[in-house]
């Protein structure tokens, strides 16, 4: 008797709900989902805004690209390169646009070599005379190589080595020297852990998850530099400092163009796999979004690419056998 009164009580809550009752709660809680959404949207899009950006490698391709985003973002910049002149002409472009939705303001130059650790401790010392801090700092400057391993030199393999790794690995954590006293001050990391705030961004590549014939000195560099980056991310949590490692695959720049040889020369030639990457603007934009996202980890390749991290770990033997295959089919072009 109680449990036929419970079932018929349970039964007769349930008349009540109706389709027409259930409308309004079903609008409701979408116009909730989409004012969280909206609410989020709007953070993100302030999350950068004069917030200081160091970008190295801002002479051009990717780093020229992210440049010009994040200054319409309303970022304080930094830019970093070997070129000065190269520096000063992108400033002049960015603050003659007219486009700009949000307050800008007017970007710093600091240049330097990033394989002359020497110059490294003052560059840091005039990053963080820009704007007294840094928030994000954007290691993106990067030399490519083309070539076989038993014709390189060990002065190629170190030169791409210091550009790719050794480089922005100094520039993050290098203390920085104070000229009037001759003493360390803390330079950016040890500067964002005292703040306990702060991003650090490694533009890496794909190359950097698997590696293919002829690349040896450039996956190498982009290996080292992912497990560089992946540990500082982990060590880094405790005082709130964000890390994020970026792989794209291939870019329409002149990366290709400027790689260094097997004997150190310049290679001078457009790779068609370059020629059919995607547009640096586009690249530069997804950088953006990763940032004010706080994403840790992305990769920005096409299909293949990507499935191929997964066939390397999943079943190693044949992306080995697929990875042969493919160096003597470029050997034998080269060959003929």
């Amino acid at each position: 008797m109680h449990l036929k009164r419970k079932t018929k009580l349970k039964m007769w809550n349930m008349d009540f709900i109706t389709p027409a009752a259930a409308l309004p709660v079903l609008f409701g809680c979408v116009g909730i989902f989409s004012l969280f959404k909206l609410l989020q949207c709007m953070r993100t899009k302030t999350h950068l805004l004069n917030a200081v950006v160091v970008i190295t490698g801002a002479n051009s391709g990717l780093g020229r690209e992210c440049a010009k985003v994040f200054y319409d973002a309303g970022a304080k910049l930094v830019l970093c390169g070997r070129n000065k002149e190269s520096l000063e002409e992108l400033i002049t472009e960015l603050t003659a646009s007219q486009a700009n939705k949000v307050q800008t303001h007017r970007p710093y130059v600091v240049a330097f070599d990033l394989t002359d650790f020497g110059a490294i401790a003052a560059a840091a010392s005039k990053i963080l005379q820009c704007f007294g801090h840094v928030d994000v700092l954007i290691n993106n400057a990067g030399i490519s190589y083309r070539g076989t391993i038993v014709d390189t030199t060990i002065d190629v393999d170190k030169t791409v080595m210091e550009t790719n790794y050794f480089g922005p690995v100094a520039l993050t954590k290098v203390f920085c020297l104070q000229v009037e006293t001759g003493g360390l001050n803390p330079a950016l990391l040890p500067d964002m852990i005292t703040r306990r705030q702060g991003h650090i961004v490694a533009i890496s590549s794909i190359q950097g998850r698997i590696s293919i014939p002829f690349r040896s000195a450039y996956a190498a560099s982009k290996h080292a530099t992912q497990a560089f980056f992946d540990c500082l991310r982990a060590e880094m949590e405790q005082y709130e400092i964000l890390v994020t490692v970026i792989s794209p695959g291939y870019i329409h720049t002149n990366l290709s163009l400027n790689a260094l040889t097997a004997n150190g020369s310049r290679y001078g030639v457009m790779d068609t796999t370059t020629a059919q990457g995607r547009s640096p603007v586009e690249v530069a934009q997804d950088v953006l979004n990763a940032v004010r996202r706080k994403k840790k980890d992305v990769i920005l390749a096409d299909l293949l690419p990507s499935l191929a991290i997964y066939l390397r770990t999943l079943a190693p033997g044949l992306f080995f056998r697929l990875m042969a295959s493919r160096a003597r089919k470029e050997q034998k072009s080269k060959n003929s």
